[in-house]
């Protein structure tokens, strides 16, 4: 990279090469860190004050300096190339620095096994440089398999960088041999001349310029995955084995760093150790040790215990890994819809092994003559339970291959009955049709880039899922880059190119507004009104007093609202465990029971729910007591639920339930005042102060109470 004093001069208003470079840079290096490849990187630089590389001798090769060595890039890299990076006061010859990287690159890569060796050179080529030489540095450059890159302020004359580099630029921006200075010019002749001696065809395609290569490199790289094969054998019933090997093709991307607990001063994870203890739910929490532990099975309210021994020998237990056929069935019959799992397979004969791959070779083919598809068992390995999947035919133009997916278990299924979408009240009109059969067609993300029927045409993705990089990664990437070398400082915001990432095709949202505005012309949205109950004269001057008790309780039935969740409830007798709150606010609906007797068999449940201490269970306590207030408020009784709730607060303490309070509070789950029930003895203000902790003074005071019996009390008044 150049840091001589020409690459900080720039137009007033315009950010200086420098800058532009130094961006450039850094967007280079951070892909390299968090893609975890194997790649080195060394930085020199040219145009420094001092003069650091092996070549300097003789006055040669003077304000050249190597500030990396070889080595794989890493977050001290980028921070150095953050804060240390300035521009400098000297001018170098970029044609040295040439040679100077090339030095660098062969004498540190010696001895290594590389799959290729790259120079990337960033400079506004501001000075004359010397073409002394110069067939002999193409030449070795050629000898040592080096490719080699520019990235310039300005794009090469004749070629258009990026779709829009010419565009963007500003008025007084350097262009193609218009702004450009003398030294500017004779080096970008040098530049031309060595790029098309070394690839005559493609040479100028590896010159760029900066803003452009910042736009390429915004996006961080996927972390880089070899493929690892998996060796089997694919059997078709006792007698036909052939070798084959799978190979990931689809697999969902899990970013491999988790966060770890680090000591908030030295940042260092050594500096924080973990315990775990068990202990006892008694008083004295005594300490149990590991080996006097096993694991337990929570069944309804029990815990069913499973020892070592017994959770080994309840594992479903398989012979190890394969793939084997169990039949074959028409294509049509697996329906994409049932197709899981999180994974692609692609099963392929091993390389070199002509026998097994002239075998697959015909299974791969007889399916797709017939259409057919195999299902097959497949399992990892010994430790993975097995799965049912279906092996597809793929044939391409250089390869073929046979694709597993995953298909469900009865378990996995989920029925579900939906009712028919037909309703003569409702039938669209053909004209209602037309207009969504347009907004689909102009919706359309796949189009013919020729106008003609043909079915050769060919076909434009205007959203190709599969280069676009997960949004979730680029951000997490973005700010552990951030943070790393920003740290104290407040996270940069998402990049607007990154909330970009996943909108709608800006021509399919142009495409798209007439069809839309002939949808809302079609389909006009009315505002309905609610209707209002007709009132009866009973409600208007209140129920005859001599009426029956039968004739009420029958027109009470009919006019009854009954839904398909009343349904679904089936008969409630009492309040179960499974979900005591819905039992609880059915009995009281359909009066099964008194409301005193329904609240003595859900504070029960209560208590049941309490005595497990775990989040998951004092969560269904919560709607529970919920459940308890609101029917309370609405039958205008308080007196019940005040009661519990008053009893269970002063049995917390004693019973170690401040988590399940500390809940409660969150939900502001408090007393019934006088404002929602008339009866009730409680003030708004002392509903609102109920839940405030009380000073710790006070529970130092209060003597030290075992007696839990208010609770049971109560459920005996009740």
């Amino acid at each position: 990279m150049d840091v001589g004093f020409s690459m900080s001069n720039s137009a007033p208003g315009e950010e200086p090469p420098f800058e532009q470079a130094k961006k450039v840079l850094l967007k280079f290096v951070q892909r390299q860190v968090f893609a975890e490849t194997k790649d080195e990187l060394a930085l020199v630089l040219f145009g420094t004050d001092s003069t650091n590389n092996p070549l300097e001798q003789d006055g040669q090769y003077q304000n050249i300096s190597v500030h990396r060595h070889l080595m794989v890039p890493d977050l001290e890299l980028l921070e150095e190339i953050q804060h240390e990076l300035h521009p400098q006061h000297q001018q170098a010859d970029w044609v040295d620095a040439l040679v100077v990287s090339m030095d660098v690159l062969q004498i540190e890569t010696k001895g290594m096994k590389c799959d290729r060796l790259n120079i990337v050179l960033l400079t506004d080529l501001n000075i004359q440089a010397s073409s002394d030489n110069l067939d002999v540095i193409i030449e070795n450059l050629k000898q040592a398999d080096i490719t080699l890159q520019f990235i310039l302020p300005f794009p090469v004359e004749g070629k258009e960088i990026g779709g829009g580099d010419a565009g963007n630029r500003g008025p007084s921006s350097p262009g193609t041999g218009k702004g450009l200075t003398s030294e500017q010019k004779d080096g970008l002749d040098v530049v031309k001349h060595i790029m098309l001696t070394l690839d005559e065809e493609e040479g100028l395609d590896n010159i760029h310029t900066f803003r452009n290569a910042i736009e390429q490199l915004r996006m961080f790289k996927c972390i880089e995955r070899r493929p690892a094969g998996w060796p089997c054998q694919l059997t078709i019933g006792s007698c036909l084995s052939i070798r084959i090997v799978g190979y990931k093709a689809v697999w969902e991307e899990r970013i491999k760093k988790s966060w770890i607990r680090v000591d908030a001063q030295t940042n260092r994870r050594d500096d924080v150790k973990r315990e775990t203890v068990y202990c006892l739910d008694d008083d004295s929490e005594t300490e149990v040790p590991v080996d006097e532990t096993i694991q337990g099975f929570r069944y309804g309210s029990d815990i069913v215990p499973f020892s070592k021994v017994d959770q080994d020998q309840m594992k479903y237990k398989h012979d190890g890994k394969c793939f084997a056929v169990l039949g074959f069935t028409n294509k049509n019959l697996v329906h994409r819809h049932h197709f899981m799992g999180n994974q692609v397979l692609k099963i392929f004969a091993p390389r070199g092994d002509e026998h097994a791959g002239v075998a697959l070779s015909a299974v791969i083919r007889a399916l797709d003559e017939l259409q057919m598809v195999a299902i097959v068992r497949y399992a990892y390995d010994r430790r993975c339970n097995p799965q049912v999947g279906a092996a597809f035919p793929c044939i391409k133009e250089n390869y073929e291959c046979l694709m597993y997916i995953q298909l469900p278990f009865m378990e996995d299924l989920r029925h579900f009955t939906f009712p028919s979408l037909e309703n003569k009240k409702f039938t669209p009109s053909d004209a209602q049709l037309s207009a969504v059969d347009s907004l689909i067609d102009s919706m359309m993300l796949v189009e013919d880039d020729d106008d003609d029927d043909d079915d050769d045409a060919e076909h434009k993705d205007l959203f190709k899922a599969h280069h676009i990089s997960n949004p979730a990664f680029q951000r997490h990437f973005q700010c552990l880059h951030h943070r790393a070398v920003n740290p104290g400082t407040p996270l940069p915001p998402i990049e607007p190119w990154l909330k970009a990432a996943l909108e709608c095709p800006v021509v399919i949202s142009e495409r798209c507004q007439a069809p839309l505005e002939g949808v809302k012309r079609q389909f006009p949205l009315t505002e309905v009104e609610k209707k209002k109950k007709l009132k009866t004269s009973a409600q208007v001057f209140g129920k005859d007093a001599e009426e029956p008790d039968a004739k009420k309780g029958k027109r009470d039935e009919e006019e009854e609202d009954y839904s398909l969740a009343d349904i679904a409830e089936g008969s409630v007798t009492s309040v179960g465990s499974v979900d005591p709150a819905r039992d609880f606010c059915t009995l009281i609906k359909r009066k099964g029971l008194s409301f005193g007797e329904a609240c003595q068999q859900l504070t029960h449940r209560i208590e049941q729910l309490l005595s497990n201490k775990t989040t998951q269970y004092y969560m269904k306590s919560i709607t529970c007591i919920q459940a308890f207030r609101e029917q309370s408020v609405k039958l205008g009784n308080a007196e019940l639920y005040n009661s519990y709730l008053q009893s269970l607060k002063r049995s917390i303490p004693n019973r170690r339930l401040e988590v399940f309070w500390d809940l409660l509070v969150q939900d502001a789950v408090t007393l019934i005042s006088k404002d929602e029930v008339e009866g009730s003895t409680v003030s708004k203000s002392e509903a609102n102060q109920f839940l405030v902790a009380e000073e710790k003074k006070e529970e130092e005071a209060a003597p030290p109470a075992e007696d839990t019996g208010d609770v049971d009390d109560l459920l005996d008044m009740m």
